[in-house]
């Protein structure tokens, strides 16, 4: 139960995240409108899975669409087409105190050669963060290092071929060497969730990870994504071996983005969906992984990775009620470049630690994630509804001067 304080503590901050005229003090009057009119077309559930069936069609194609992508969603939600288009945005940001981590967001990928170039390009990002205190993370996605199959068939405990066998070799030789050179460059890297079949795998490896990197602070985040019920007890599990082990856990908690993947297959498949019961039981999993998280944060660092204005509130709460320091490194919030500039450039200006995740890569290689986003904005409630009545109350605003 709040006390009187926190409970007007929670008056003042509720009116952060409606400052529009900090939330879009970086967009033009034109970039402002062409928000809006993305926001608008994903709004409408029919149109956009029109527009990602003839987008994808078109791509198979090899129609000339990039250039009306690029001008419209991949612009909005992308940095550029390689880390260098994303300096200048990154730059930009920081001048409002909003920190960028640079994601090579390509997925999907099968061959070993793609395998190799997504760690070169994670190699590289690594190196950005070093050099510039507007980068704080590095990043990179399991699948981005090796086949999806592959780490269902390790997490299975599955006989592997010895091809196989050496293709999973290779896939922790991978992550090994990035997570080295994190340690080495003193840079935190944060290691992206999927598909809870290929999650066991990739947890297992990133649990290793901490375990030999860790060992002084938290270096290595994993993810968890808190949609699925039994996150906190995998954390609260973790933190025992922690402590027993003498390592440190950094981990990015978000609510997750493959619901509607998930429930099917377990549908299809005849086993229990891993998803929880609803978006409230979702909401009160996240909470309290953040909660368990700030009670224990002296073994552990936090990646607060959320759209939800509550629970942000809530991790500033918890914050305050521990007197821990706005500016602690071991606590971040983050959220993806193109939604939610309200939380985001607000808790910067507040004084929090805040990064937006700056995906970039090839037009037609980063699709996949561009279609994600498109989705997730229609099928969350009020997501979409959100942005668009901000961006209507700064362009009013805007208009009264």
């Amino acid at each position: 139960m709040c006390s009187y304080i926190c409970i007007i503590i929670k008056i003042q901050m509720e009116k952060i995240f409606n400052n529009t005229e900090i939330a879009f003090s970086l967009k033009s009057d034109t970039e402002l409108d062409r928000a809006y009119f993305l926001f608008k077309m994903i709004d409408n559930q029919p149109l956009v899975r029109i527009g990602t069936a003839v987008t994808n069609f078109a791509i198979k194609a090899h129609l000339p669409v990039e250039g009306l992508i690029r001008a419209t969603v991949f612009d909005h939600f992308c940095g550029g087409v390689n880390e260098m288009d994303c300096l200048s945005v990154v730059d930009k940001m920081f001048t409002k105190g909003v920190s960028s981590i640079l994601d090579y967001s390509v997925e999907g990928k099968e061959e070993e050669e793609q395998f190799d170039t997504a760690l070169k390009m994670t190699l590289k990002t690594i190196e950005f963060a070093k050099e510039r205190q507007a980068i704080p993370f590095a990043v990179f996605k399991p699948t981005g290092f090796g086949r999806l199959d592959l780490y269902e068939k390790v997490g299975n405990k599955s006989e592997l071929t010895s091809d196989e066998t050496a293709e999973w070799n290779r896939v922790e030789g991978r992550f090994d060497t990035v997570c080295s050179e994190a340690h080495k460059k003193n840079v935190p890297l944060l290691i992206d969730a999927e598909e809870s079949w290929m999650q066991d795998a990739a947890d297992n490896l990133v649990t290793r990870m901490m375990q030999k990197y860790n060992k002084d602070k938290s270096i290595v985040f994993n993810t968890l994504q808190m949609y699925r019920w039994d996150r906190l007890d995998y954390l609260k599990n973790l933190h025992q071996l922690a402590n027993s082990e003498g390592f440190y856990i950094g981990m990015k908690i978000v609510r997750g983005a493959y619901m509607e993947k998930e429930n099917l297959r377990a549908e299809e498949n005849g086993y229990p969906t891993p998803i929880c019961e609803s978006k409230e039981v979702t909401d009160e999993n996240y909470d309290a992984a953040i909660h368990y998280m700030i009670e224990n944060i002296d073994r552990m660092a936090i990646f607060a990775g959320t759209h939800n204005e509550l629970s942000s509130y809530k991790l500033m709460e918890f914050m305050q009620e521990r007197t821990i320091d706005k500016k602690d490194q071991r606590i971040w919030f983050g959220q993806l470049y193109g939604m939610s500039d309200n939380i985001s450039y607000n808790l910067a200006a507040n004084g929090y630690n805040n990064a937006k995740y700056l995906p970039f890569g090839p037009v037609r290689d980063v699709m996949p994630y561009l279609i994600r986003r498109a989705e997730e904005n229609t099928s969350v409630a009020g997501q979409t509804s959100r942005e668009l009545k901000l961006i209507k109350a700064e362009r009013d605003r805007r208009k009264g001067k």
